[in-house]
């Protein structure tokens, strides 16, 4: 039997949207509580972990499980085919995915979130000691006397579209290496994939001159006396973007306060991960067999800025791997716009893309600020303020993009 105050109540409920019946807010719990993530073995995968591992999916309503990938490839297939619903991921592979290129299927996938800036380097192999330190232009006449004699140089970057080998293709042709297009037409040098665990082992026999990839790899050829780095990636760009929390798009339209609830949960880890305090505790965690599988202090000095190059250099690096500081998480339109600048000017894509459209339907900024908002989070906003990298060369987001494309000397732009 209805009391006279439950029966009140009832009334005062009863023109709100279903979800909103006998409470005074939304349901805003998950449509999809139960969600695998993937990773790769990377110091950056972090955030995913410490949120899994520290229960901040489970404060949110996700009953998560973490898998760790073979290759970049396979993670986009297992999130193709819906094994993962969500995965770390390199910031150019739901570009590439979504315009169909580098022979992956046309799947639109989503960027709400960036898990990470800087921390990634290039490696040389020991040959090179002592005589090309972060200057790319002191290993042309190395790859100049190697492509004469037949047997070119051979580096290797992680996913052809990805990060790892659009900061290779930039380190390179801005020592007047030319990489080549995406087939390898035109180049000086050979251009590998290799899976980032797999990096050090193929240099210690012999199958590269040199990689990129994130840590802690580079810092393991150091210890392992295989080689040295050359340059940290934040050398390259500071605070570029890295890697991506992404979903399929399709998912994403399905399951929208799911994809906020894994926002939220990663804004904790994020914010944990940032302080140097935490540090120790970070590499402990992520250095598990069941993650990256390495010795923890192969991945702490880096985690706390302490470059030791390999090569004599050694330095305190403030722009080291971060997680939340610097408004690092907003999914900012104008790097993805910077990278299909670069998947032009390596022809990945024959014409100008849609660069507007792409970045727009790709990083998509409404969800990052809705969950956000949420929460009381505070972030940076929108940010179109000109890069200017290594070389020089500046990027304006709000500029003549093709012009940018083709201002460079080094290329294989396709008409």
């Amino acid at each position: 039997m209805r009391t006279g105050a439950t029966a009140g109540l009832g009334a005062l409920f009863s023109g709100l949207p279903q979800g909103w019946v006998g409470s005074a807010y939304a349901d805003d719990s998950p449509e999809s509580p139960d969600m695998k993530f993937g990773m790769i073995a990377l110091t950056d995968c972090s955030s995913i972990v410490v949120a899994h591992e520290k229960g901040l999916f489970k404060k949110y309503g996700i009953n998560s499980t973490v898998s760790k990938g073979a290759s970049w490839a396979a993670i986009r297939d297992s999130l193709n085919n819906g094994d993962i619903q969500a995965t770390h991921m390199l910031l150019g592979m739901p570009i590439a995915s979504t315009m169909g290129l580098g022979g992956a299927p046309k799947k639109p996938m989503i960027v709400p979130w960036i898990i990470n800036r800087n921390g990634q380097a290039i490696t040389l192999a020991n040959t090179f000691k002592g005589k090309v330190a972060d200057d790319p232009k002191a290993l042309k006449p190395f790859v100049d006397e190697a492509k004469a004699k037949g047997n070119p140089l051979t580096f290797a970057m992680t996913f052809p579209p990805g990060t790892h080998a659009m900061w290779m293709r930039y380190y390179l042709a801005a020592g007047g290496i030319n990489p080549g297009d995406a087939a390898g037409a035109g180049a000086d040098v050979a251009l590998i994939t290799v899976p980032p665990p797999q990096m050090v082992a193929n240099m210690k026999v012999g199958k590269m001159d040199g990689f990129c990839v994130g840590e802690p790899w580079n810092a393991k050829t150091i210890a392992e006396e295989i080689g040295y780095t050359s340059i940290a990636t934040q050398g390259i760009w500071k605070d570029h973007p890295e890697k991506v929390c992404a979903f399929t798009e399709e998912y994403a339209a399905k399951n929208p306060k799911t994809v906020k609830a894994v926002l939220k949960a990663l804004h904790e880890a994020s914010v944990w991960l940032d302080k140097m305090e935490n540090r120790e505790e970070q590499a402990n965690i992520v250095s598990a067999a069941t993650y990256i599988n390495c010795p923890p202090e192969a991945i702490l000095g880096r985690l706390q800025g302490k470059y030791n190059m390999g090569d004599g250099r050694k330095f305190k690096d403030p722009n080291y791997m971060i997680f939340s500081d610097r408004n690092c998480n907003y999914p900012q339109a104008k790097y993805a716009k910077w990278w299909l600048t670069q998947l032009r000017r390596w022809g990945f894509v024959d014409g100008a893309p849609d660069y507007e459209g792409v970045a727009k339907q790709v990083m998509r900024s409404d969800i990052y600020e809705e969950a956000m908002k949420e929460i009381g989070y505070v972030h940076g906003g929108v940010d179109v303020k000109p890069e200017t990298l290594f070389d020089g060369v500046t990027f304006d987001p709000t500029t003549d993009l093709e012009a940018y494309a083709a201002s460079f000397a080094v290329k294989t732009l396709k008409a």
